[in-house]
């Protein structure tokens, strides 16, 4: 059996791939972590999809995104290093 793995999957230009590749890598029993970057995340129909993947794979979104810390967890940028940092693999989407 493979060794889980500590994935950081980083939302910067595409946050509906991020969640979608963020989910995918739960298969693997992965431990997967997405942060939200840049931008709030747009109210589409394809982003509340993939939201209930997040949903279904037990993936908590964060964010460093000031408009969305009433909705997610707030990463400043000391914990984004940090979340960096202890990451096996960072996924830059």
């Amino acid at each position: 059996m493979a060794e889980t793995k500590k994935i950081l999957v980083l939302a910067r230009r595409d946050h509906t791939e991020a969640m979608r590749v963020a989910a995918g890598l739960t298969i693997m029993d992965h431990e997967v972590r997405l942060i939200f970057m840049t931008g709030p995340v747009a109210e589409t129909t394809e982003n509340a999809e993939q939201a209930e993947l997040l949903e279904l794979s037990d993936i908590v979104p964060e964010t460093t995104v000031e408009a969305m810390a009433g909705e997610l967890s707030h990463l400043d940028a000391a914990a984004l290093a940090a979340a960096i940092a202890e990451a096996g693999c960072v996924i830059n989407l």
